[in-house]
C-alpha cells in the first residue's frame, strides 16, 4: 500500500501541469504533494538501520589485485589491505617505517641503504626478504603507475637477506617518500592475487560462497582489527559499484565529489576527504611580456581567490595552496594560506606598472575545454585579474590543442594540473618537460639542487629557503590541491582518517556499528 501511495503522489505531481492547473490552487496542490513526498522519504530514512551485519567492499572479479599493475579505485583499495610498502606516508605525507625499519643516505654517491624489518612473513608463512623488495621495485620502475617516480633509480640490489641498496642518478634526500610502493612476494606477480604481508589474506570464492578477506593471523604489526572478515561484493564495472553502495551491499566507496554530477552521492552516506598530490596552478609564459617580470607574476598570484575556486568549482573538495606542496605537508612554509585580498592585488599590480592609469594589456588564459570546473575557475580568475589594466580573456580548447599550444609557447597564461610525487620534487615543473612557461633562473635552480641534496638534519631549512625564493619568483602560481573522498554508509563507521594512498590508514582505530 505504501508503494502504491508513493506512485500515486509521483504521478499526481507529474500530471498537474498537464491538467491545466495554474495559479494559487496548483501551487497549493503541488506544495501538498511535495510535503507528502518529503515526509515519505524522511520516514524511509528514519527506518534505515544504522548498523550492519557484515562489512563488504566492492570487488571486480577476474581482474588482478596486483598493486603495481591493477587499475586505480576498487582493486587498489582492496590491495591496501593485502600489501605493504617499505614505508608508509602519514597524514603529513612524511615517510614512516613499515617493512623498512631504518635507513641511511650517502649524499656523495646518491645511495640509499635500507635495512628491512626482521621477522616479517607473507600471508603464506614464508619470510619477507630483500630479494622480494628488489623484485618489486625493479618491476615498479617499468610500470606505468610508478615508472616516472622511479626514473631516477639507477640500480637496486639486495645486500644479504635484510638490506636493500638503491643508487640514484641524481641527488634526492627525500627519495624515501617514494618508497610506499606495495611489495608482493617474488614469484607470485603473475597471480590474480599475489601474496602480500598485509593486514588481511584473500580467500577465493568456493562453491556458493564468494571471495572474502580474513585477518592475517601472522601479521607482524599485531594490531587489533575492527573486523575479522571483509566480504567482497562482486561488481561488473564502476556503475555497478556505485549501485552496490546505494543498495547498502558495500559500506565503503572511493568517490570524486568535486564532480557536480557526483554530489548526490553524499545523500546516501557519509564522506571523509583525503589529501592528494594533485596540484592546480596558473602557469605563465615567462619568455615574453608581461609575465617575464617576477613582480607581475607575484601580483597575479595575489589576484587569485584560491578558497573561492575550491568552494565554487571543486565543491569544497580541495585545499587552497600558495606554494607547490599540499598544506598538510610538514614542509609547508607557514601552514596557512594567505587570504585573498583585491586591495593587495591592485596595489601590487600598480607597483609593477599596470595600475589604473596604465595602458591596458590584453592577455589570454588557456584552459582545457573538456573540464567544466577548470573552465569555470579560469573564468573567475580572469574576471578578477581584469579589474586592473590587465585584460584577461579565456580560450577554452580541446586537450590536443591545449597541449600543442603549451608545447609551442603560444599562450600567455594557462590553467594547469600536475600530479606531484610525495617528495615534492619541483625539477620537472621548473626545468623538465612540464616547464611550458620556459622559466629559467639560476638562483632558484641552485636552491632546488640544495634542497634535493640536503641531509635530513638540514632539509627543512633548505626547503624553507627554496619556497621563499619560489614566492619571490612565482614561476607558476599554485591554486589548490585536490582532495579525494571516501564515502561510507551513513552512521556505520567512525574514526576514519584516510591518508593520501590508504583509505584504511588508521583501521585499528575504526569503530563499526555491527548489529
Amino acid at each position: 500500500m505504501k508503494r502504491k501511495r508513493l506512485l500515486c503522489l509521483l504521478l499526481a505531481l507529474c500530471l498537474l501541469p498537464l491538467l491545466g492547473c495554474s495559479g494559487t490552487d496548483a501551487d497549493d496542490d503541488s506544495n501538498q504533494i511535495y510535503d507528502e513526498l518529503a515526509d515519505y522519504y524522511k520516514q524511509k530514512e528514519q527506518e534505515k538501520d544504522p548498523t550492519i551485519s557484515s562489512f563488504s567492499l566492492p570487488y571486480l572479479q577476474g581482474l588482478t589485485l596486483d598493486p603495481i599493475s591493477c587499475a586505480d579505485g576498487t582493486q587498489q583499495d582492496i590491495g591496501r589491505l593485502l600489501y605493504e610498502g617499505l614505508v608508509q606516508l602519514d597524514l603529513s605525507m612524511q615517510p614512516q617505517p613499515m617493512l623498512a625499519e631504518f635507513w641511511s643516505y650517502d649524499a656523495a654517491s646518491y645511495t640509499w641503504t635500507i635495512h628491512l624489518r626482521s621477522g616479517v612473513t607473507f600471508t603464506d608463512g614464508s619470510a619477507f626478504t630483500a630479494l622480494d623488495a628488489v623484485a618489486a621495485l625493479r618491476r615498479a620502475k617499468t610500470s606505468p603507475r610508478y615508472g616516472s617516480r622511479l626514473g631516477q633509480m639507477a640500480s637496486v640490489r639486495a645486500d644479504g637477506g635484510q638490506t636493500v641498496i638503491i643508487r640514484l642518478e641524481r641527488p634526492n634526500s627525500s627519495f624515501l617518500s617514494l618508497l610506499d610502493i606495495p611489495i608482493v612476494k617474488s614469484g607470485t606477480e603473475s597471480s590474480l592475487v599475489p601474496t602480500g604481508t598485509g593486514r588481511y589474506v584473500f580467500v577465493p570464492a568456493s562453491g556458493a560462497e564468494g571471495a572474502y578477506l580474513t585477518a592475517h593471523t601472522g601479521w607482524w604489526q599485531k594490531k587489533s582489527l575492527p573486523m575479522e572478515r571483509i566480504d567482497l561484493y562482486t561488481c561488473k564495472n564502476s556503475d555497478t559499484v556505485s549501485y552496490a553502495f546505494y543498495a547498502r551491499e558495500v559500506q565503503l566507496l572511493r568517490c570524486d565529489l568535486s564532480d557536480t554530477a557526483s554530489t548526490g552521492a553524499v545523500s546516501f552516506g557519509d564522506f571523509t576527504d583525503a589529501d592528494t598530490t594533485v596540484m592546480h596552478f596558473l602557469g605563465f609564459n615567462t619568455t615574453r611580456p608581461p609575465f617575464n617580470n617576477a613582480a607581475v607574476r607575484q601580483a597575479v598570484s595575489l589576484g587569485i581567490d584560491r578558497s573561492g575556486c575550491v568552494s565554487s568549482f571543486l565543491m569544497g573538495h580541495g585545499v587552497a595552496a600558495n606554494y607547490p606542496l599540499c598544506p598538510s605537508s610538514a614542509l609547508y612554509p607557514d601552514r596557512q594560506v594567505a587570504p585573498y585580498s583585491p586591495d593587495d592585488f591592485n596595489t601590487a599590480i600598480t607597483a609593477a606598472g599596470f595600475g589604473a592609469d596604465a595602458a591596458p594589456v590584453s592577455v589570454t588564459l588557456l584552459v582545457n575545454s573538456e573540464s567544466a570546473h577548470k573552465q569555470a575557475s579560469a573564468a573567475k580568475i580572469a574576471a578578477a585579474l581584469s579589474d586592473s589594466a590587465l585584460q584577461v580573456s579565456v580560450a577554452a580548447v580541446p586537450w590536443n590543442e591545449f597541449i600543442s599550444r603549451l608545447e609551442s609557447g603560444k599562450f600567455d597564461l594557462y590553467y594547469g594540473e600536475y600530479k606531484m610525487t610525495p617528495d615534492w620534487d619541483l625539477t620537472e615543473l621548473l626545468s623538465g618537460s612540464s616547464n611550458y612557461g620556459g622559466y629559467n633562473n639560476a638562483d632558484l635552480a641552485a636552491l632546488l639542487s640544495a634542497e634535493r641534496s640536503a641531509p635530513a638534519e638540514n632539509h627543512a631549512a633548505a626547503a624553507s629557503a627554496l619556497y621563499e625564493a619560489f614566492r619571490q619568483q612565482m614561476p607558476i602560481a599554485p591554486i589548490c590541491f585536490e582532495r579525494s573522498s571516501i564515502l561510507t554508509t551513513s552512521g556505520v563507521i567512525a574514526g576514519l582518517t584516510p591518508s593520501v594512498t590508504d583509505p584504511f590508514y588508521n583501521l585499528s582505530d575504526w569503530k563499526i556499528r555491527f548489529s
